[in-house]
């Protein structure tokens, strides 16, 4: 099973986890697939689960007071997804959480989540330190976001995440960097010159 295998990889990079709880885990999780544009969750629904990437590309985004679309985070493959806020107080979600392209995904439920951590320690150490690495990535954006120009913040978006220029459209990275898809289209002009 492809799926097992790769998750089973991504986890070791965290710890040590056995095969049969790795086999344990991987039945708690259900496969599922969503098309192009197609939403995993929106806004006014309670997320329950946590989605691993096994492939395929996400994006998840808020509609502001000016109705403009504003993303706060693409996932790709081997990347963990959850609507924190949501998922952990089990209140209804601001955000979308849409493929970018044609996505799968393992999902987990909250309840089987922290049966696993019950059953296998070691993977609630595990998942202890995924978290805390995404709560790295997020301190790292804001501060690029408040100390950097959008030249600058586009620089560092396409030297950390080289594999989301070909995937994600523009106008979805000028969102994410907060700068219009016009002067984006600058940006990239100087670069290129």
């Amino acid at each position: 099973m492809h799926e097992k295998e790769q998750l089973a990889n991504y986890l070791k990079r965290y710890g040590t986890i056995s095969k049969s709880d790795i086999n344990y885990f991987v039945k708690e999780t259900k496969l599922k697939t969503f098309l192009k544009s197609e939403y995993i969750l929106e806004p006014g629904k309670t997320c329950k689960h946590q989605y691993f990437i096994l492939s395929g590309l996400t994006r998840t985004f808020y509609i502001d007071y000016k109705g403009n679309e504003k993303i706060t985070q693409f996932g790709l493959e081997n990347w963990w997804l959850t609507n924190w806020d949501s998922y952990k107080n089990e209140t209804p979600s601001n955000n979308y959480i849409q493929a970018i392209e044609n996505t799968t995904l393992l999902q987990i439920e909250k309840k089987s989540l922290k049966l696993a951590f019950t059953k296998i320690p070691s993977l609630e150490n595990i998942f202890k330190k995924i978290t805390e690495n995404w709560l790295i990535a997020i301190q790292k954006r804001s501060e690029y976001y408040l100390n950097l120009d959008s030249k600058s913040r586009y620089e560092k978006f396409i030297s950390t995440f080289p594999e989301f220029i070909q995937r994600v459209p523009q106008y979805m990275i000028a969102s994410y960097l907060d700068i219009t898809p016009q002067h984006l289209s600058t940006i990239r002009a100087k670069s290129i010159s």
